[in-house]
């Protein structure tokens, strides 16, 4: 559950072209508070460094307030990949979750714009409902860190995309639409609508929900002077309510 939450949480967007990156190094900072029907359950942090041609990512997730009663969650997750004309592309993906006795960890990596290679640690139980992973469905496919990252001069075109991401067991789309123009600081809100692809077992209740009933909002804002956007606010209906993430602070390093 933790792992599914988490990548679902994050399957968010990169498109479009825009000047590069500035070409000196810029580093920011990102605290994140996780709410389940308004209750504290997590809270996660992103530290990132951006150059001209490549960016690192790395991020945390801690459980907190009630979501600690049932089970200690924690999680890191880091991405290296490089920056181009299009966009940002990811090198390597790693990740590890610990929830209780459960621990996974898995590795992603990446040439000439497609999935290469997954390791996970332990490897997910299939059974005769599971939908494989086709080949086809890794081409152009993100991990959930690079796919937050939206590269476009334009605020009110960041909503016009579909996000293809891969978190190393599940292939998902996210379809984005505009919600309405952005706002005098470029923030704007996108409604999306959840496409699980392959990689999960098919009659799941989970997945069930997100695809047909869940309402699903991301907001991004401008990350500094990298031509990228980033997510600060988003909600995710669940069968047990509505998850909320929240920006609590953005800042340059």
């Amino acid at each position: 559950m933790a792992r599914s939450l988490a990548s679902c949480l994050v399957l968010f967007v990169l498109a479009t072209t825009v000047p590069a990156a500035a070409a000196q190094q810029q580093s920011f900072s990102a605290d994140y508070s996780v709410t389940l029907l308004g209750l504290p359950i997590a809270k996660a942090r992103f530290d990132s460094t951006f150059t001209a041609d490549s960016f690192t990512i790395d991020g945390s997730l801690t459980s907190s307030g009630i979501a600690r009663i049932f089970d200690k969650t924690t999680g890191t997750t880091r991405v290296e990949g490089s920056i181009g004309r299009d966009g940002a592309f990811p090198r390597t993906f790693r990740s590890h979750y610990d929830s209780g006795r459960k621990k996974s960890r898995t590795t992603i990596r990446f040439a000439r714009g497609t999935v290469s290679s997954v390791e996970n640690k332990p490897e997910p139980k299939r059974g005769d409902t599971w939908i494989p992973v086709a080949e086809d469905h890794l081409r152009a496919a993100l991990d959930p860190l690079t796919s937050t990252l939206i590269r476009t001069s334009d605020p009110d075109a960041v909503c016009n995309r579909t996000i293809r991401a891969f978190d190393g067991e599940m292939r998902a789309d996210l379809q984005l639409s505009p919600r309405g123009p952005a706002d005098s600081n470029g923030r704007v809100t996108c409604d999306a609508r959840f496409v699980a692809v392959s990689g999960y077992r098919k009659g799941r209740k989970q997945i069930d929900f997100l695809q047909t009933r869940s309402r699903i909002a991301i907001t991004f804002a401008p990350l500094g002077k990298t031509g990228f956007f980033t997510p600060v606010d988003a909600s995710v209906g669940t069968q047990i309510g509505p998850v909320r993430i929240t920006a609590q602070r953005i800042e340059a390093r």
